[in-house]
C-alpha cells in the first residue's frame, strides 16, 4: 500500500538528480512510498538518467511523467499529484534531501483529518507567520521552537499535502504562472475553509538552494514576486475591510513608488480571472479573513 506519494519536478538539472536523488531514495520507507519524478522537457539527459535509475532501483517505485516542454512548477506538481497513487503528497524541489525517516513524525500529524498540509523543516527557517498590515500580507519565518505550530502555509518545495483535500483545493492555481505565492495561496484557501496547515520540526530536510530562478532576469523575478503578491490579495482577501485598507494602501504605493504602476499593469490583464475565483472563494470559505489570522496566532 502506497502511503507518501513523493513528487519531485525537474528541469534541466540532471546533476542535482545525479547527486540528490539516491539520498531520497534512500530515506523513504520502500514500503508505503513511492517516487513521482515529473521532468518538464529537460535536454541535458535528465531522462536518461532517470530511467537508468529506475532501472537499478529495487527498494522504491519509480514513476518517470515526461513532458515534451517545460510547463512551469505548478503545472508540473498539479500533474504528478494527479498520477500520485499516495494518500498523501510530499513535494520536493530537487535541491531538498531529506533526513533518514523524515516521514515518520509526519504521519502522527495528520492523525487529524483537519490537517490539510504540513510544511517540513529545513533547518535555516521555521514556521511561516504571517499578518495584513498597511493592506499587504507581511509574513517572515516565526520563532523556532521544537513543538508543532500552525503555519500560514506549507512550501511548495518541502511540505507535505493530503491528497483528497489537495483535490478539493484544485491544486497549485496556474493563475501564479510561472512561480512563486502558489504554496501560500493554496494553504490560505485551506485556512478559509476550515483546514489546518502546520510546521513539523522532527520532520527534517536541507534545502541546499542549488536550483533557483536564476536563470530569470533580476527585474523579471521581481515584478512576477510584486504582480503575484497583488493577485493573492485580489483572489482571496474577501473581508470588506481589510480589502478597503489593501486599496489605500495600493494608492499610497502607487504614489510613492511610480515604477510599482508596471506591476500594477501586470496584475490588471489577469483580473478577469481573478474575479472568477474570488467568487468561487468567496462562496467556498467557512471562515473570514479576521478569523484566519486570529487562528495563525496561536501556536497550534
Amino acid at each position: 500500500m502506497i502511503k507518501f506519494s513523493i513528487i519531485i519536478p525537474t528541469w534541466n538539472k540532471k546533476n542535482l538528480l545525479k547527486k540528490n536523488l539516491p539520498l531520497v531514495i534512500a530515506a523513504g520507507d520502500k514500503e508505503e512510498v513511492e517516487l513521482v519524478v515529473v521532468d518538464n522537457g529537460s535536454i541535458d539527459g535528465s531522462v536518461d538518467f532517470l530511467k537508468k535509475i529506475s532501472a537499478e532501483t529495487k527498494s522504491l517505485k519509480i514513476n518517470l511523467l515526461e513532458l515534451p516542454r517545460n510547463f512551469g512548477f505548478a503545472y508540473a506538481v498539479n500533474l504528478g499529484a494527479e498520477k500520485a497513487r499516495g494518500e498523501f503528497l510530499v513535494l520536493l524541489n530537487n535541491d531538498v534531501v531529506p533526513e533518514k525517516g523524515f516521514l515518520k513524525p509526519v504521519g502522527r500529524v495528520f492523525l487529524d483529518p483537519k490537517v490539510f498540509a504540513l510544511s517540513l523543516n529545513e533547518p535555516q527557517f521555521s514556521w511561516a507567520g504571517g499578518e495584513f498590515k498597511n493592506g499587504f500580507l507581511a509574513h517572515k519565518p516565526g520563532e523556532k521552537t521544537k513543538k508543532i505550530h500552525h503555519s500560514l502555509w506549507a512550501s511548495g518545495g518541502s511540505g507535505v499535502f493530503r491528497k483528497r483535500i489537495w483535490q478539493e483545493l484544485g491544486g497549485f492555481d496556474l493563475l501564479y504562472e510561472p512561480f512563486y505565492w502558489e504554496d501560500v495561496d493554496l494553504s490560505y484557501r485551506a485556512w478559509k475553509r476550515g483546514y489546518r496547515v502546520l510546521w513539523e520540526p522532527e520532520a527534517v530536510v536541507h534545502h541546499l538552494h542549488e536550483a533557483s530562478v536564476s536563470r530569470f532576469p533580476k527585474k523579471y523575478v521581481d515584478l512576477i514576486k510584486q504582480r503575484n503578491e497583488l493577485l493573492f490579495i485580489w483572489k482571496n482577501i474577501t473581508s470588506q475591510k481589510m480589502f478597503s485598507e489593501h486599496k489605500r494602501f495600493l494608492v499610497k504605493r502607487l504614489r510613492g513608488k511610480p515604477g510599482y504602476f508596471k506591476v500594477l499593469l501586470a496584475t490588471l490583464i489577469k483580473t478577469p480571472q481573478v474575479l472568477v475565483r474570488r467568487r468561487q472563494e468567496k462562496k467556498a470559505a467557512k471562515l473570514t479573513d479576521e478569523e484566519v489570522f486570529f487562528r495563525l496566532a496561536k501556536k497550534k
